[in-house]
């Protein structure tokens, strides 16, 4: 390229590079998962995110969130010993978990609340979605989540789980709930459900709108060997598959009103959760009745042969994973006479707006009497 013309590109680089920033509206907030007080990070009405950490004898700090993940969003250190930068590009809606790398060192950015996700506490940024509604905390009445530990003869020790029970559980006092076990992924625990999911919310709020039968949900960890990242085949389905239907579900129906009833039990669970519930779900056809893969996989007709039907089968993913092969294993399982049902989550991918709108689309299916 003759240097002329390379002068009048990298002008028209410089130029379109100018009017893409000043395309980034300057309508920033705080995040609504700040800590109180804390103006970092922000997002924008477009997506965009905005980073501020204060690190004076710092010579580099990178934001692990940026545009389709390349890299990250690298900050730019300013005279008062802090580091600010904006994001590339606008991020998906919803939940993002993220970390800070300081002069290659990784902690959590101190301005924002901390969730557990990557088998780490990270730290949590929401840009806001347009359908938001659904899980916003809204003047409604409201369940409980209870912590309860619970006796594990087969691990050895106590394990904790989180129960959601629906507005008006403790005022009556003669009535029995369904019960839908619903699992988090990978690098997850048992807080991920109601912490980034919203789950009780979404909950409530059907709840108030007269769309759903309330029922209860039980959350807990759904590891019960230690394995390194990458390493997930690793995953032995058999101890957690003690846990789960022969010490939780035993000591949920003791010590909540449930209805102790296989038509009265639903399992569901997330990327990691879905593979969970695909194969108990497979073992134990006898203990649930209605199935849900939530960017976890598929079922098919094959396997489910000879094996007591299933009331409903509901298959989700975002629109950015496997739509096709989700709507085609749903078509199939019609096909050969399931009750089967697929939602795709548009413009997301495998983040925690696509399980959001997936427990809300899949909450009104279960438990129906026909």
């Amino acid at each position: 390229m003759k240097p002329k013309q390379l002068l009048l590109f990298s002008l028209a680089a410089l130029a379109g590079h100018l009017a893409m920033a000043q395309d980034i509206k300057d309508d920033f907030k705080p995040s609504v998962l700040n800590q109180p007080g804390q103006q970092y990070p922000q997002v924008n009405s477009q997506g965009y995110a905005r980073f501020k950490i204060v690190a004076p004898t710092a010579d580099s700090v990178r934001v692990s969130l940026g545009l389709g993940g390349k890299g990250g969003t690298l900050l730019t250190k300013s005279d008062d010993g802090s580091f600010t930068g904006t994001t590339a590009g606008p991020m998906d809606e919803g939940f993002h978990y993220y970390h800070v790398t300081i002069d290659g060192g990784v902690f959590n950015d101190p301005g924002t609340l901390n969730f557990y996700g990557s088998t780490r506490w990270e730290s949590g940024i929401e840009i806001p979605a347009h359908d938001q509604d659904f899980y916003a905390l809204k003047d409604v009445e409201h369940g409980n989540i209870v912590e309860v530990l619970f006796p594990s003869k087969s691990t050895g020790t106590s394990r904790r789980a989180f129960v959601y029970t629906p507005p008006g559980y403790s005022k009556e006092t003669n009535k029995r709930y369904p019960v839908l076990y619903l699992q988090h992924g990978w690098g997850e625990d048992e807080t991920a459900w109601s912490n980034q999911g919203h789950a009780n919310l979404i909950m409530d709020n059907l709840i108030a709108d007269g769309k759903i039968k309330p029922f209860i949900i039980v959350m807990t960890y759904g590891m019960t060997n230690q394995l390194r990242f990458g390493h997930l085949r690793e995953f032995k389905i058999d101890t957690f598959q003690t846990v789960l239907t022969d010490e939780l579900i035993p000591y949920i129906d003791s010590h909540f009103r449930t209805l102790a009833n296989r038509d009265k039990r639903a399992m569901a669970g997330l990327s990691m959760g879905g593979m969970e519930t695909h194969t108990i779900t497979l073992n134990k056809p006898e203990v649930f009745s209605q199935y849900a893969l939530l960017s976890g996989g598929l079922y098919t007709p094959d396997e489910l042969k000879d094996k007591t039907k299933p009331k409903l089968i509901f298959i989700s993913c975002g629109s950015r994973e496997n739509p096709d092969r989700v709507r085609q294993a749903t078509d199939a399982l019609k096909q050969a006479g399931y009750n089967a049902v697929s939602f795709v989550s548009e413009n997301t991918a495998h983040e925690f707006l696509t399980w959001r709108r997936s427990l809300y689309q899949l909450a009104p299916l279960l438990f129906q009497d026909k």
